[in-house]
């Protein structure tokens, strides 16, 4: 096994805030940032989420005094002020960059992990094919899959 140079963590972290500076001025997170400013500055928008809020305290209060009528009416008034929240553009484009900017950071941390495993299996002599790592009997899996 061949010794290469061995990192420390604040030169990760290092090479990790330069990732995310990457990630952060990504055309997902610009969209993200522009959306969700469109949103704070949408009236209609912030007087649904207030209205949405006090109906969410109305229900928990309602269950918890165990009035589950009252609590029920007050979630179908919920569910339907959500439902034309939900039916806004720009509230759909924002939930929509979420899962966007989500999934790229996802891919980020798979691509990591995999990248991790495959060389901690190279660098034992496994077998990449298997997974499985070289050097010993045991024989273990890849640390991050």
């Amino acid at each position: 096994m061949e010794q290469t140079s061995l990192y420390t963590h604040n030169e990760i972290l290092e090479k990790a805030r330069e990732l995310a500076v990457m990630i952060a001025r990504t055309k997902e997170v610009d969209f993200y940032k522009r959306a969700e400013q469109q949103i704070k500055h949408n009236e209609r928008v912030q007087e649904l989420i207030a209205e949405l809020k006090k109906k969410q305290k109305q229900m928990v209060m309602f269950e918890s005094m165990n009035k589950p009528e009252l609590a029920k009416k007050v979630e179908a008034e919920y569910n339907q002020l959500h439902e034309e929240l939900d039916a806004i553009p720009i509230v759909t484009e924002f939930k929509q960059s979420q899962v966007d900017v989500n999934d790229l950071l996802q891919m980020v941390t798979n691509v990591i992990a995999n990248t991790v495993s495959e060389r901690i299996i190279l660098d034992t002599g496994g077998n990449p094919l298997t997974g499985e790592t070289g050097g010993g009997p045991e024989k273990s899996r890849g640390c991050c899959s």
